[in-house]
């Protein structure tokens, strides 16, 4: 990538580095049971050090997303059949406006960012999943559906319920790995009930720097093959993809 994966500081050995603001790096998801990646992000390192990775997602920033194969956007499929029908890959564009992304080493979970227009700030977004696995050209997920929304005035809430019951129904989930994903989800709410970083860290009044440029998505994703990128993948602008 453009301006890719600057390391910055690394510990004894090399095993881990930091990238330096300003970076370009890419944030994925493994799609959940298979190998491949259905969600690629093209990210601006804000901050990268040992207590927290954070990263911008630029509005109007190509991503890849998964599509079913038949054409169906997938939050227009009933959700019986979302996780079961044939799926894809396709380009995209992040629209609306854009999400800050924060992340502790090892944390189960990362916290985003939302602001409506005018950078009033919407709420935080508490996505349970795998810890982050770090890699040259930026990290590694599994999504595990389970959400939870907190707002301003430090009410929250779980959001996605009925797509984590979904998930455990057609088997992209076992019992364990649920009940492991709930236990993160409790312990994410201790640390909202405290009201506990990064909530506290007024990260709501962080600006970007005007001088960064939107990354660009590869034409290849690195580690996979080429057919993750399909030449007909579409290309028509989304409001938001998740």
């Amino acid at each position: 990538m453009a301006d890719g994966g600057a390391m910055t500081t690394a510990e004894a050995g090399g095993a881990t580095a930091h990238w330096a603001p300003g970076s370009h790096i890419l944030w994925r998801y493994r799609e959940n049971g298979g190998a491949r990646f259905h969600i690629v992000r093209p990210v601006t390192v804000v901050r990268d050090d040992p207590e927290l990775l954070a990263v911008w997602l630029a509005p109007g920033t190509e991503c890849l997303k998964p599509a079913l194969a038949d054409g169906t956007p997938v939050h227009e499929e009933p959700l019986r059949s979302r996780y079961t029908k044939p799926r894809t890959v396709q380009r995209d564009r992040w629209f609306g406006t854009g999400v800050l992304k924060l992340a502790g080493p090892g944390q189960p979970w990362s916290v985003w960012l939302f602001w409506d227009a005018g950078w009033r700030f919407k709420n935080w977004y508490v996505n349970l999943e795998e810890p982050l696995v770090r890699r040259p050209d930026g990290v590694d997920s599994e999504d595990h559906f389970l959400d939870i929304c907190v707002y301003p005035d430090r009410t929250w809430g779980w959001r996605d319920e009925d797509e984590f019951a979904q998930a455990q129904q057609d088997g992209l989930m076992d019992a364990r790995t649920a009940e492991r994903v709930r236990e993160a989800g409790r312990s994410a709410v201790e640390v909202i009930r405290a009201w506990g970083s990064p909530f506290s860290d007024g990260w709501q009044h962080w600006r970007p720097n005007p001088s960064w440029a939107v990354p660009s998505l590869p034409e290849e994703i690195p580690g996979e093959p080429p057919r993750a990128l399909p030449e007909d993948a579409g290309r028509t602008p989304a409001h938001m993809s998740s």
